[in-house]
C-alpha cells in the first residue's frame, strides 16, 4: 500500500504504508515511510488517479504523467489536452477518463495508452467527472452551468441539465443509486431513478472534497480544518472532527479486511490516515501522519490489488477513426500518446526511476519530455507561418 500526493511545488510524493498488527495502548498505530519524491511536471499538480498498477497525475502544464508503481518507473506522458487537467478517473484497469479546462473529456486505453475517444464535453471548462459503478454512465460538471450525463458504452452525450450555477464536484454513491452535485458550500443530492434533487446539505465553508463512506454517509471537507460526516437520507450532520491546522484539500477512502480508512491531505502539508468506526456518529481515530512540508493539492492510495470494478466498459468504447490517427507514434500533435521512441535501439535502456534524479533529461528513458514536445510545437507553428507568407 502506498500514499501518493501532489502539490503546488510540482512534486509527487510517495509514502509506503505499514499497518501495525499490534495496538499501541488504546489506539492502533500505522507507520508511513518516505518512498520517493518525483519532480515530473513543470507546473503544480492538479489531479491524481490510481489503478492496480499505475498512478497517473494531471497538472497545470496540460500533461498527464503515468507511473508504473510495480516497477517504480515513469512510464510516459499523455499530451492530448490544451488546458489544466482538472480530473482523472480510472474505471478498473483498462480505461482512464480525463477532463480539462479545454472542455474535453478523453477516454484512454490504459493498456496501450491510446486516446479512444475525445469528446467536446462542455462549452467552458470541465471541472469534475465521476463514473457510475456499472461503467455505463458518467457525470460531468463544468463552467457552462450544466450537469451532463454521458453514455460511455456509445461514447456520446445522454442528457444535459441546466443547473444555473457552476458546480465544481460531482460524485456517484457506491451503489450508483444517487449522486451529489457540489456548488460552493451547497450539496444537492440527486436520485438516479427520478434525476431530481431529494435533499440539500449546506456546509459552513466552500467544499473542496467529498467521499461516500457508505450508500448514505458522505464525508465532506472544505476551506477549513474540520471534516464532517453527513447522512444523505436525514440530511443531518452525524459528526465533525478537527483533521488539520489548515484547509483540507483532498480525501480518499478505502477498505481492507477489518478496516475502513479515510486519508486526508491539507494545505498545512500533512497527510493523515484515520480509522473509521462502524458507527459514523463516532469520530475516526488517527492511525498515522506525515508532514510533507509542501502545499498539497491532490491525493490517492495505491493498494497493489485489482479493484472490484470490471476491467472495461460494457462493452469497451471503440476508437474513432480520428483517435486512431492521433495515437500513431512519431507525430507530435495534440492527441499523441508519448511512448518509447520507435528508434530506440539499445536493449538495456531503462525508463526513468521514480527514486532517481527526476531533473535529468529523459534521453536515457526513451520518453519525450514536456520541454521537447513544446519545442516541436513551436517549430510546427513557425513552419505554418512560413507557408502562409509564401502563399501570400
Amino acid at each position: 500500500m502506498e500514499l501518493v500526493a501532489g502539490c503546488y511545488e510540482q512534486v509527487l510524493f510517495g509514502f509506503a504504508v505499514h499497518p501495525e498488527s499490534e495496538a499501541c495502548g488504546d489506539h492502533e498505530q500505522w507507520t508511513l515511510v518516505a518512498d520517493f519524491t518525483h519532480h515530473a511536471h513543470t507546473a503544480s499538480l492538479s489531479a491524481v488517479a490510481v489503478s492496480s498498477r499505475f498512478v497517473v497525475t494531471g497538472s497545470k502544464d496540460e500533461t498527464i504523467h503515468i507511473y508504473d508503481m510495480k516497477k517504480k518507473i515513469e512510464h510516459g506522458a499523455l499530451v492530448h489536452h490544451s488546458g489544466t487537467i482538472t480530473c482523472l478517473k480510472f474505471y478498473g484497469n483498462r480505461h482512464l477518463i480525463s477532463g480539462a479546462e479545454d472542455g474535453l473529456i478523453c477516454i484512454w486505453d490504459a493498456k496501450k495508452w491510446e486516446c479512444l475517444k475525445s469528446i467536446k464535453a462542455h462549452k467552458g471548462q470541465v471541472t469534475f467527472l465521476s463514473i457510475h459503478p456499472s461503467g455505463k454512465l458518467a457525470l460531468s460538471v463544468g463552467t457552462d452551468k450544466t450537469l451532463r450525463t454521458w453514455n460511455l458504452v456509445e461514447g456520446r452525450s445522454a442528457f444535459i441539465k441546466n443547473i444555473k450555477q457552476n458546480a465544481h464536484i460531482v460524485e456517484w454513491s457506491p451503489r450508483g443509486e444517487q449522486y451529489v452535485v457540489i456548488i460552493q458550500n451547497k450539496i444537492d443530492i440527486y436520485q438516479l431513478d427520478t434525476a431530481s434533487i431529494s435533499g440539500t446539505i449546506t456546509n459552513e465553508k466552500r467544499i473542496s472534497s467529498v467521499k461516500f463512506l457508505s450508500e448514505s454517509v458522505l464525508a465532506v471537507a472544505g476551506d477549513e480544518e474540520v471534516i464532517r460526516f453527513f447522512d444523505c437520507d436525514s440530511l443531518v450532520c452525524l459528526c465533525e472532527f478537527k483533521a488539520h491546522e489548515n484547509r483540507v484539500k483532498d480525501m480518499f477512502s478505502f477498505e481492507i479486511p477489518e478496516q475502513h480508512v479515510i486519508v486526508t491531505a491539507s494545505s498545512d502539508g500533512f497527510i493523515k490516515m484515520w480509522k473509521l468506526e462502524q458507527d459514523k456518529k463516532v469520530p475516526p481515530s488517527l492511525l498515522c501522519e506525515v508532514n510533507t512540508k509542501a502545499r498539497l493539492t491532490c491525493l490517492g492510495v495505491w493498494l497493489d490489488k485489482v479493484p472490484d470494478t470490471k476491467e472495461s466498459f460494457p462493452p469497451a468504447a471503440e476508437p474513432s477513426p480520428v483517435s486512431k490517427e492521433q495515437s500513431k507514434i512519431g507525430k507530435k500533435e495534440p492527441g499523441d500518446t508519448v511512448h518509447k521512441e520507435e528508434k530506440q535501439s539499445k536493449p538495456n535502456t531503462k525508463k526513468r526511476s521514480l527514486a532517481g534524479d527526476s531533473k535529468k533529461a529523459t534521453k536515457e528513458s526513451g520518453l519525450v519530455s514536456t520541454k521537447k514536445r513544446k519545442m516541436v510545437e513551436m517549430l510546427e507553428k513557425k513552419r505554418k507561418k512560413k507557408k502562409i507568407k509564401i502563399m501570400q
